[in-house]
């Protein structure tokens, strides 16, 4: 019998849904991470300080980025595209409305 932990330190099983959740969540922040110490797209890291400087914690704005890569891996699975930069950094530059939300100006 096995059985999950509530510990938030204890790592989940891979091959449980928490677990490929966990893993997921850990590959989007090593990507973001990686894109700001190669500072490709500069636009990353610029918008981790613009969202933290607006009152946003590290954590919240690093899940909001994470929001915009979701959304551009997301569109080049759907359109069997791709990866479209300018996409992404529209998507970056945004936050903290996420890539889904429709604008004010074109709802109906």
């Amino acid at each position: 019998m096995t059985t999950e932990s509530n510990d938030p330190s204890t790592p989940a099983d891979a091959s449980t849904p928490a677990g490929k959740a966990e893993r997921a969540r850990a590959a989007l922040l090593t990507a973001i991470d990686a894109q700001m110490k190669a500072n490709e797209p500069p636009e990353t890291l610029q918008t981790l300080v613009r969202l933290m400087e607006a009152g946003h914690s590290r954590e919240q704005a690093m899940k909001y980025i994470a929001s915009a890569l979701i959304a551009e891996v997301t569109n080049v699975l759907r359109e069997n595209s791709t990866y479209d930069r300018d996409r992404y950094v529209a998507n970056l530059q945004r936050l903290p409305k996420l890539p889904w939300e429709k604008d004010e100006s074109t709802k109906k």
